[in-house]
């Protein structure tokens, strides 16, 4: 259309170089540093030749470079490193001229022999990324090499770069530079989940972006703060690398932490996308990824929305990492808190063996540390859980008092941990003590908005006092923050009974049978199936639940609704029993 120049498209593999801290050793010395970049241009250049490279375009301290096979590509970073690190023995630390290499396999634009496109600005971000004297290469890269060259590679994970809209999977392959000195020693890690939240990218240079990424990342910081049991590094260190060049294990070494999450913004005409991902900074691994995609209308309830979301999804995901970590480590290595990690997939699993298991490692946990909170306030309202599903052998009766006990010790011990308000409250719900459950639950989500299990359980204990609509409305939230939760099966039977309460019957039904389908052991769920069902006139249905419930449960009759059913009013105890008589249910 009109250009003199032919424009031609083809795949590629792109080699990008640039000199580490070239302005700070120019001011330095003018001279000297120009005498060694032509030294060390001239190596690269015979290397790159030699390798069947073809240099693109130079610029100053930097090179770009193409081949047709990107094996040849590594192959030459690698060479190039070995070989300028031969060079910069004996020159002093502060006069070596070192380059960054990245390699990227891609999509490139050939015009009047220069290259452009993503598969350039990949690689030169890559480069970006690299130590100095050191090699990164792309995801792609690493397929077709990982195979033919047996280097060094270490998996940095997904990363977020500036004007590529995707996360690149990046490896570094090193070090190759002999001449550097060592790495400072690294921070020691904390014995809890430790994280720190680096400042998100702002794509297309928005300042409105900017102010919103960075709002972001403040609410998740501050939210991530108020977990009790994780070592999160202040907003103040973490924003040191903001417009730095950095990777997530520089960052483990410097801050001490293992887990590092990262993120970008960018708008789209009326709305913004952020991608958020979270990585094992120790062993190099993802852990998590996710994006979103809002109307950009009010920022700072946007701010606040995709912090909530994101905190909601990281705190299981760091916990599940935790536990697949310790998983490694003998049982009897553990200390209290790697018991309680250890404790919570079980817990998760929703099976009366793994509750089993998950109480036990609790219990462990506890004569470890006899003032661990968290530990105690998770064992009390688990007992109560596994008493209230059937799994208890003494049941109700033989939990309640020393649950209600061990909340309250709990409690005593840590009034701002979240998990030991939801057992009190749980304790009080199985009493009747209805306003007092009530209060407990709200200081639960007090301390953690996104506590999806105390919105369930505020659902539970609301649909046990009448209100059946506002039960719904918490079940509605727990779903919203938690749309993948493990409990989301309980979620479901806590609907139904929820909408039964409501006098919504089909809309009970119907959350009963999912809740069934989906753990069919909770004689809890087969209870609302029969609640539901009779109250519907569906008899056929609602004995089948009720020989269900009791075949889970032998006790369940007219006698346990009026000794152990936390239904706050005699009235809705009476209902209760009204509805399920012709349906089955015995007197005792």
């Amino acid at each position: 259309m009109g250009s003199q120049y032919r424009v031609e498209r083809k795949l590629a593999a792109i080699f990008a170089a640039d000199v580490e801290g070239y302005s700070r050793l120019m001011q330095a010395d003018e001279v000297g540093t120009l005498e060694a970049l032509t030294a060390g241009r001239e190596i690269m250049d015979r290397l790159i030749a030699g390798h069947g490279g073809r240099i693109a375009n130079t610029a100053g301290d930097s090179v770009l470079a193409e081949f047709p096979s990107v094996v040849d590509a590594v192959r030459c970073a690698v060479a190039v490193q070995q070989a300028l690190g031969s060079a910069n023995r004996g020159v002093a630390e502060d006069r070596r001229v070192r380059f960054r290499i990245g390699v990227h396999m891609g999509d490139v634009i050939v015009r009047a022999g220069d290259l452009f496109g993503d598969g350039v600005n990949i690689a030169a971000r890559l480069q970006a990324l690299a130590s100095p004297g050191g090699v990164c290469i792309s995801g792609e890269a690493h397929r077709y090499v990982r195979r033919i060259l047996p280097l060094a590679y270490t998996d940095l994970g997904h990363r977020t770069v500036r004007n590529i809209e995707d996360p690149v999977r990046v490896f570094a392959i090193g070090p190759t530079d002999t001449g550097t000195p060592s790495n400072p020693v690294p921070l020691s890690l904390p014995e809890k989940p430790s994280i720190a939240v680096l400042p998100f990218a702002t794509m297309g240079g928005d300042p409105e972006q900017e102010y919103l990424s960075d709002g972001i990342c403040e609410e998740i910081t501050t939210a991530l703060s108020r977990l009790h049991g994780f070592f999160v590094i202040a907003r103040a260190s973490a924003f040191t690398y903001k417009g730095k060049l950095y990777n997530v294990q520089q960052v483990s070494r410097e801050l001490g932490v293992r887990y590092v999450l990262e993120g970008s913004v960018r708008r789209a005409g009326d709305r913004v996308r952020i991608g958020v991902h979270l990585a094992d900074a120790v062993a190099g691994t993802e852990v998590w990824a996710e994006r979103y995609e809002r109307a950009l209308v009010d920022l700072f309830a946007l701010q606040d929305e995709i912090a909530a979301s994101v905190v909601t999804a990281v705190e299981p995901q760091l916990y599940a990492a935790e536990s697949a970590r310790l998983q490694q480590k003998p049982p009897g290595s553990l200390d209290a808190w790697g018991c309680f990690i250890r404790a919570l997939p079980h817990m998760w699993r929703l099976r009366r063996k793994d509750n089993r298991v998950a109480l036990d490692l609790l219990s462990e946990a506890l004569r470890l540390d006899p003032d661990y909170a968290r530990a105690l306030g998770l064992h009390a309202w688990l007992s109560l859980w596994n008493a209230h599903t059937g799994w208890s052998a003494g049941g109700l009766e033989a939990v309640l008092a020393p649950a209600a006990e061990a909340a309250q010790a709990a409690v005593a011990l840590d009034r701002d941990d979240p998990w030991a308000r939801l057992a009190l409250g749980f304790a009080h719900m199985f009493r009747r003590a209805h306003e007092d459950a009530v209060e407990e639950l709200h200081l639960a989500l007090d301390l953690n908005p996104n506590f999806s299990l105390a919105h369930a359980c505020l659902g539970l204990t609301l649909a046990y006092g009448g209100k059946g609509a506002a039960a719904v409305a918490h079940l509605d939230t727990a779903t919203r923050i938690s749309p993948r939760d493990p409990f989301f099966s309980v979620y479901a039977g806590v609907y139904a009974f929820a909408h039964f309460m409501a006098g919504n019957y089909v809309a009970g039904l119907d959350w009963a049978r999912r809740s069934v389908r989906l753990s069919p052991d909770f004689p809890g769920h087969w209870r609302a199936v029969a609640l539901s069902a009779a109250a519907l006139k569906h008899w056929d249905e609602a004995k089948v639940a009720v020989a269900a419930a009791r075949r889970l449960q032998p006790g369940y009759s007219v006698a346990w609704v009026e000794r152990a059913s936390p239904l706050v009013h005699a009235s809705d105890r009476e209902r209760y029993c009204a509805i399920l008589r012709p349906a089955g249910l015995p007197e005792e």
